[in-house]
């Protein structure tokens, strides 16, 4: 097989392949014989009759086909037009031969599924307080393009992660809920995060729901969401939000949400999970023995590396930050700040807001625009507003220094 010459069948045309490198058989310590053209032990199904003899029967050709191909899975060109049957076994057989642990080939290979079968290889990914395996296996990340939830609640982003560069990419279209609570995001880490959206008006066009809580953020980062057209359920719990008859109309006016009584089911940590054909994929990713010292001296290296450097504070607070909690169930029920967008009828607003003004009671509330030019106006009669909002067309000194960078 090492001499031999490989053809490839390309839209009805044959054509010699000459640099691919097959992945050789692996070794059998079971079978003495070296000789390629024997088959593997893996192409046979060994079982017991009812005498108790050991009994073999041949796989199918199709079996056999598909462990080739997972074993060859960084030569395959493209999935596209496969059926999603095929795609779903050869993914599985991928998997149980541990390419996806391989750093050289896994983000190839996941690659080349996302782009065949999108949401059906990953439509959710939760990484709650996993933030050793975010920074692990970003490149792996950052495949999986088709996602409609992301948990990424106490990861320790702080203001620059490079995931959200990724975030307000094309990438993520279809994103639909986003949890970056207990990241130590700060207002200017917001602002940063939307400037792509805001100037360049695209990117998570899709976004209902967003969970920026336990996170030291004011009511100035309120206007930075004002990016997100279809933004239904907002989590500023834990913030430097103070619930009160001005933060409701200041969202309200901002974001045309109402304070919820109750805690939105929407935002319990239990319908946050990992779902799609990769999520054995990602607890193999975790708990492989062989990653975490690695990981360990990465770190240590890293700390060490800027203490050096005389940054020995900064470290301390990155790598030492913990997610903010709240100490008891009573406290956390009392700090919940959970708005959302009530159903949309023909009653006027001021049946939803806890306090009201005459430019509010317009039958077009919908309007973003309008609601903005509301906000201008309520803002002289409140003590504690965010600061004026500018027209989008206006740009600050600060978005002009971000939009600079890009």
């Amino acid at each position: 097989m090492d001499n031999s010459s490989i053809y490839v069948r390309e839209r009805g045309n044959l054509r010699r392949v000459s640099d691919i490198v097959l992945a050789q058989p692996k070794p059998v310590s079971s079978c003495r014989r070296t000789n390629p053209f024997v088959l593997r032990k893996e192409h046979f199904i060994f079982t017991y009759n009812a005498e108790g003899s050991l009994r073999y029967t041949t796989k199918s050709l199709f079996d056999i086909t598909l462990l080739f191909v997972a074993d060859n899975i960084n030569h395959v060109d493209s999935l596209v037009g496969f059926p999603e049957q095929i795609g779903d076994r050869l993914f599985a057989a991928a998997e149980e031969n541990r390419v996806f642990l391989n750093e050289d080939i896994s983000s190839k290979a996941l690659q080349l599924f996302n782009d065949a079968y999108g949401e059906m290889v990953l439509g959710s990914l939760c990484l709650r307080n996993r933030f050793p395996l975010l920074h692990e296996r970003m490149d792996e990340i950052k495949t999986f393009h088709s996602l409609k939830s992301l948990d990424l609640f106490g990861c320790r982003l702080g203001d620059d992660h490079e995931i959200f560069q990724h975030l307000t990419s094309s990438s993520l279209a279809s994103l639909v809920q986003l949890f970056i609570g207990g990241n130590s995001l700060s207002d200017v880490g917001l602002q940063r995060f939307t400037t792509p959206i805001r100037m360049l008006r695209k990117g998570l066009d899709c976004l209902q729901l967003l969970d920026v809580s336990y996170n030291p953020i004011s009511a100035r980062a309120l206007r930075y969401l004002t990016c997100f057209p279809k933004l239904e359920n907002l989590d500023v719990s834990g913030t430097s939000l103070k619930l009160g008859t001005g933060l409701k109309t200041t969202i309200w006016d901002l974001l045309g949400l109402i304070y919820s009584e109750n805690p939105l089911d929407c935002f319990d940590h239990s319908r946050c999970k990992t779902e799609g054909w990769a999520e054995q994929v990602v607890n193999q990713w975790e708990t492989n023995s062989s990653q975490m010292p690695k990981q360990k001296k990465i770190d240590e290296s890293r700390t060490s590396a800027l203490r050096f450097f005389g940054r020995q504070k900064f470290v301390r607070e990155v790598l030492n930050a913990a997610p903010l909690v709240c100490k008891s169930e009573e406290e956390a029920k009392r700090e919940r700040l959970h708005f959302f967008r009530p159903a949309a009828n023909n009653h006027k607003p001021e049946k939803e807001t806890p306090s009201t003004t005459n430019e509010q009671a317009k039958p077009s509330w919908h309007n973003i625009k309008k609601r903005q030019r509301q906000s201008e106006r309520c803002e002289s009669s409140h003590q504690s507003p965010p600061t004026k909002r500018l027209s989008p067309a206006a740009l600050t000194a600060e978005d002009v220094d971000l939009l600079n960078n890009y």
